[in-house]
């Protein structure tokens, strides 16, 4: 819990805090309960939630989710078709994607772009939607980033994009 401390005096400016758990983390509704309680009695802020195990893409952890406030991940590449969907909390949806099919070195073509901007469009009306660009190792975060950012705001103008740092 000293990290959520440290991070309290960035305020307003405190983005949503990324949990991400190991690939052989499987879902244990009697362990996520105690965690999530305790993180949720010591750190109200937003946070999303990017499990990497199948067993965490279900109702079930979707509504544990939801009670708790915490919005799941949605990923690419994902380790289910579940996991490059939001999940949890409806009004806050977080994309972080690493590059396919080549985690960390492959580009984003123009076509998943402009999908992924008409879906981050679509889900702006109603959430805080966040977008982080992960596939860094060539180089490529940037340029997509760059390109997304263009796609956006040519379908909605009036989109608030705010680059990451």
């Amino acid at each position: 819990m000293a990290f959520l401390e440290q991070i309290n005096f960035l305020g307003e400016k405190l983005g949503p805090v990324l949990m991400q758990f190991p690939p052989s983390l499987e879902f244990d509704y009697g362990r996520a309960t105690k965690f999530l309680s305790l993180l949720r009695g010591n750190f109200s802020g937003d946070v999303v939630w990017e499990p990497r195990h199948g067993s965490w893409f279900d109702s079930r952890v979707d509504d544990l989710l939801k009670e708790f406030r915490i919005a799941r991940v949605a990923a690419d590449p994902a380790c289910v078709p579940a996991g490059s969907r939001p999940g949890g909390r409806a009004s806050l949806a977080y994309f972080r994607l690493h590059g396919s099919p080549h985690r960390y070195f492959s580009s984003y073509s123009c076509d998943f772009l402009d999908l992924l901007a008409a879906q981050l469009a679509s889900l702006a009306a109603g959430a805080s939607v966040w977008c982080v660009f992960d596939n860094t190792a060539a180089g490529s975060a940037i340029q997509n980033a760059l390109e997304l950012t263009a796609q956006l705001r040519n379908r909605q103008p009036s989109l608030a994009v705010r680059p990451g740092s």
